[in-house]
């Protein structure tokens, strides 16, 4: 249910921005500097993040339980990703209905994990519990309490 949002806000952010580019006037350094290495930043971990967890395991179904690789950092590296994307698509873009659609988008990435974390603890149990203790939900330095947490 998540992918079909996600490239709309996407598509929309991209559309809208291409058309009204620069709108705002942003000085070229600001949106080269800052938009595009939040760009490539996002897709070097949403890639990754997305085909080590598996695509079918990214869209909902049911697999082992991931707990390396970007994983290890934040509970969420995909909606991670996806946040610095759509920001710094916004700051590239420098344009105001962009960021209206980002922020949207930002919010709603932010707010996707809430959702998904019961069914996440129903599917995988304790081990799932003590991942969470663990690994922040966005992005940090994994707690060494309870280090302990393969499944």
């Amino acid at each position: 249910m998540v992918w079909l949002p996600t490239l709309a806000v996407f598509s929309s952010a991209i559309l809208v921005g291409s058309a009204g580019w620069n709108a705002l006037d942003w000085p070229l350094w600001l949106r080269w500097s800052v938009g595009l290495p939040l760009i490539m930043a996002g897709n070097a971990v949403v890639w990754p993040a997305a085909l080590g967890i598996g695509l079918d395991a990214t869209s909902g179904a049911e697999a082992e339980l991931k707990t390396d690789g970007f994983y290890r950092w934040s509970r969420n590296p995909q909606y991670v990703a996806d946040m610095g994307i759509l920001v710094g698509w916004a700051i590239l873009s420098a344009n105001p209905a962009a960021l209206i659609i980002a922020t949207g988008g930002v919010v709603a990435f932010a707010l996707a994990p809430f959702a998904e974390e019961p069914w996440l603890e129903e599917i995988y149990g304790a081990p799932y519990r003590t991942y969470r203790k663990r690994t922040p939900r966005f992005f940090g330095f994994p707690s060494r309490q309870n280090a302990d947490y393969s499944v």
